[in-house]
């Protein structure tokens, strides 16, 4: 995998403001790869090698969080995220405008 893609994923995860979510997909557009939201979540996945990065601010494009990632929730409410249910966020009202 190309270290810049993964760099530029990781930067700009770290961009997102607390309280505030983005999908995959829009972090894929923001580095200029729009069709390559999965490759996003792979990155994701294996950000703990690079450091630390706010990666539970991110979620699907319908605003579910991480299968089986149960600290997810408990992160975004300890910012003000307020879940929809137990596996949702509000993209309407949470999605980072960027």
């Amino acid at each position: 995998m190309d270290e810049q893609i993964i760099y530029q994923v990781l930067e700009t995860v770290s961009e997102i403001p607390k309280g505030k979510v983005a999908t995959y997909g829009q972090i894929a557009r923001l580095i200029g790869r729009e069709k390559n939201s999965r490759l996003v979540g792979k990155i994701l996945s294996m950000s703990s090698y690079y450091g630390k990065y706010p990666c539970h601010r991110v979620v699907n494009h319908a605003g579910r969080l991480v299968p089986g990632w149960d600290e997810q929730a408990q992160l975004l409410e300890n910012e003000g995220v307020v879940l929809k249910d137990e596996y949702h966020v509000d993209l309407k009202k949470y999605q980072w405008k960027c």
